[in-house]
């Protein structure tokens, strides 16, 4: 499909794969809208609220096994409130799935064998917090909570898009911001925070798609923003009105009358015209 040439191309998925159609539509200068993903990070402070902010947060990465582009990639909760946040992400886990995942009629599949094997991979001779039970005839891998110490970790090293879910603690705002500026400009970003100026101050010092204060991924469900990431989380944005400004050239086009026609546009200009040099060097 990529041989051929398109009026606009979209396109939801992988950084690499986004690459390759990049440059296939730019042999043909095919406008394109790339929908990325990539590391989504959550920053939980010492202020947030542990209930709300553990429902909200199991709800979001949990849904769909994991398997979607803004689900929050990796938890960086500061060091005085992370062993409450783990209780309460594995207690709300069993709220929403019960105390078997497995047999939950809420919980998802894996999408396919080799991304199942992916999710192997991950947690091998990672320390588990929660969960880490699977079956691979089932394509089942359970909600899980692992520990990592640092950021070198294999699990911070490219998207999960699965029921997998790092948590690394931080014990101030430089600690944090170079743990997050290590990774890539993501396509979501969330803040679990009481105070107002904190919340500010982390989303405008970061780029990233589109984010949330309190909560995740709603951003996606309101029509009334536009939805897309930056760079390597994607470029273009849609959604509402904006997929159909996306979709569309405006083509400007002026009708003109001859009934009049000032001839002071027209050279030769005597030099007295000042005022219409300064015209030009305003438009030029």
């Amino acid at each position: 499909l990529l041989k051929f040439r398109w009026d606009h191309i979209i396109f939801t998925g992988s950084t690499k794969i986004g690459k390759i159609i990049a440059a296939a539509a730019a042999k043909h200068l095919t406008p394109t809208i790339l929908e990325l993903g990539g590391k989504s990070p959550c920053i939980v402070d010492q202020t947030a609220k542990i209930k709300v902010s553990s429902k909200r947060i199991a709800w979001a990465k949990f849904i769909n096994c994991g398997q979607t582009c803004i689900a929050p990639d990796y938890i960086l909760v500061h060091n005085e409130i992370k062993e409450k946040l783990i209780e309460g992400l594995s207690s709300e886990i069993r709220n929403l799935y019960g105390n078997k995942a497995i047999d939950s009629k809420s919980y998802g599949k894996i999408a396919h064998i080799k991304h199942f094997e992916r999710m192997i991979e991950f947690i091998s001779g990672e320390k588990i917090l929660f969960g880490g039970d699977h079956d691979r005839e089932l394509l089942y891998f359970g909600p899980t909570i692992i520990e990592i110490q640092n950021s070198k970790s294999k699990l911070m090293k490219s998207e999960i898009f699965g029921p997998i879910l790092p948590i690394i603690s931080f014990s101030n705002e430089e600690e944090l911001r170079e743990i997050i500026l290590e990774n890539e400009k993501p396509l979501g970003f969330y803040i679990f925070s009481e105070k107002r100026d904190f919340i500010r101050k982390m989303s405008r010092y970061f780029s990233f798609g589109g984010g949330v204060s309190n909560d995740c991924i709603i951003q996606f469900v309101n029509n009334n923003l536009p939805f897309g990431g930056v760079g390597h989380s994607g470029m273009g944005k849609y959604h509402g009105k904006y997929s159909f400004d996306a979709f569309t050239h405006y083509k400007p086009f002026i009708e003109r009358g001859t009934w009049i026609d000032i001839p002071l546009r027209y050279a030769p200009y005597p030099s007295s015209f000042k005022w219409l040099k300064k015209v030009l060097n305003y438009f030029t």
